[in-house]
Formats: structure tokens, sequence, C-alpha cells
């Protein structure tokens, strides 16, 4: 147990004898209620009254993430991270990238998006309000270096945070972590991937805003690409369509994604680049094809 949630980056808020306290991985809290017995490798999470052993655990985090749950898909996840012979090798755009996650900044409120400017802004990209609410929110942030707030679009991710973006800023609230989303149809043999999520949603505008029946996953940064491991490894996806950037780094995420698809049986990657070359990246080519510029 103590392993596992090391990799899911949680760490002892205190120890007493051989029981560890955490902030639950199972939902949002400030006050440590769910102890890891290292005794008997068993868990108890107080505020929600269940516990067990690994298996337990790993079938009530995945099914608080919206995944599959089953323990069959349990004992994959358990499996996946415990170690791969082949891990996804991050890529960095620029050192900003290196930069850890930014807790000055605080959520301070979250609702549909109402605010003028981010819908003008979601218009310029070529992003219908309606597309875009299905993914994502209006937040509030405020800025505890600054003291000030400010308004922004929030793209969840798996970690609780948020991608930001509006006009004059682009950050993270929060974990910088991927975002998986499920798809239309139930065990797909396909899955996309996506540098950001204006891709993702270009792509969803593409198709008058149907989702994609394929499984997805939004890098949200290539500094995230070891997340994909353990969504990918033994799945039984048939196809992987990756869509990074036309840029260098855009070419060595796509490398490092290739040469992990190789360690998986029957898994072909087919990158999209060729359709929207010789634009940077799939909304610039979304924009074009809309004679939008920002």
């Amino acid at each position: 147990m103590f392993e596992i949630l090391g990799k899911l980056h949680r760490q002892p808020e205190r120890t007493r004898n051989a029981k560890l306290w955490y902030l639950s991985p199972l939902r949002a809290e400030k006050t440590a209620s769910f102890q890891v017995d290292t005794r008997t490798n068993r868990w108890h999470d107080f505020g929600e009254g269940i516990g067990g052993d690994l298996v337990d655990f790993v079938c009530a985090y995945l099914k608080s993430t919206c995944e599959e749950h089953t323990v069959s898909d349990a004992l994959r996840w358990i499996k996946n991270m415990g170690g791969t012979p082949c891990e996804i090798t991050p890529v960095y755009a620029n050192t900003n990238e290196i930069v850890k996650d930014d807790f000055g900044l605080i959520l301070k409120a979250k609702k549909n998006i109402q605010h003028l400017g981010l819908i003008h802004y979601l218009e310029k990209r070529g992003i219908s309000l309606e597309t875009a609410c299905q993914q994502l929110k209006e937040l509030r942030v405020h800025n505890s270096r600054t003291r000030k707030n400010f308004y922004a679009l929030g793209f969840a991710n798996e970690e609780g945070g948020f991608e930001l973006r509006n006009p004059f800023f682009k950050g993270c609230l929060g974990s910088k972590a991927i975002t998986f989303i499920r798809g239309r149809t139930t065990k797909p043999d396909l899955i996309h991937l996506f540098e950001g999520f204006m891709d993702y949603l270009s792509v969803i505008s593409q198709l008058n805003g149907k989702g994609l029946k394929a499984d997805t996953i939004i890098l949200n940064s290539l500094s995230c690409l070891k997340q994909v491991t353990p969504y990918i490894r033994n799945y039984g996806y048939r196809i992987a369509y990756s869509w990074m950037d036309n840029d260098k780094a855009g070419e060595q995420a796509t490398a490092s994604l290739t040469e992990f698809f190789q360690t998986e049986a029957d898994l072909k990657h087919t990158p999209m680049n060729k359709v929207y070359a010789p634009h940077k990246d799939v909304n610039a080519w979304h924009m074009h094809q809309r004679n939008l510029t920002l």
C-alpha cells in the first residue's frame, strides 16, 4: 500500500506506531483520515467508512476516478504500476515545463461558463460554448502572490487539478497531470492522445460537437508523458492515434510514444500530424478552417 500510494504522489501526513495517515486519495479533504497499517498492509478510510486490502483500494480508487473498477481492472492496474520494461520518456518543450506545481493559485469559485471574455476567447479559437461546456468550467482564481483574482477556463485533470486558460494566462491550478476521457464505446479498440485540451476540443468541433467513440488522453503537458503508461499497458487497444504539435518537441513526443507502443502486442501507432500540417497544432489548423485569427 505504501509503495502504491507513493506512485500516486501521496505521502503520509503523520505516522503513529505502524500506522500511516494520509489525505484520502479517494476524495478531497483537509485532515488526514486515510489510514494504512504497515503490519497488515490493509487500509481504512474513516471518512468513507470503507477499507480492505490492496485490491479493494485499487477498485475504490479507479471508481473514484470514473474508471472501470472490476477486480480484473484492479489487478491489471496494479501490475502496470509495479513497473514496466519500457517507460515513456517525458519531453520538456522549454525550461518552464520543469517548474513545479504552482500552489500560489487558489480556487475561489467554479461554475458553468458565463464570463463574456472567456466566451469571446473560445469563439476566437473556434470552440462553441456548447462544446466547451462539455469539458470546461469557469473558474475564479486567487493569486496569493499578486493578491489579485482572475477568471479562466478550467479543464480538470486526473489529480484534481485544473489546466487554466484565458487570453492572457496559461497555467495550472494544483497538480499537473493528464486527463482521461472515456469514449462512447464500451471497451474500445482505439485511443486518441492529444497534447492540449484546445486540440481535443478542436477535433470535437470538427465533428459538430459529438464526442469521440474511442477513449482519449489529453497530456496537458509533454512532461506528463510517463503518466500514460498505466492507462494503456495491457488494456487491449489496437490503434493509438497521436495528435502532437508539429514542432521539435512534438516530434520527440511522437517518437517516445512510438517506442512505448511497440512494447504492446498488436498495438499500432498512427500519428495524425499530416492531417493538420503545415499548421503548428490541431487548434491552429481548426482556426484556419474557420478563417479565424487570434
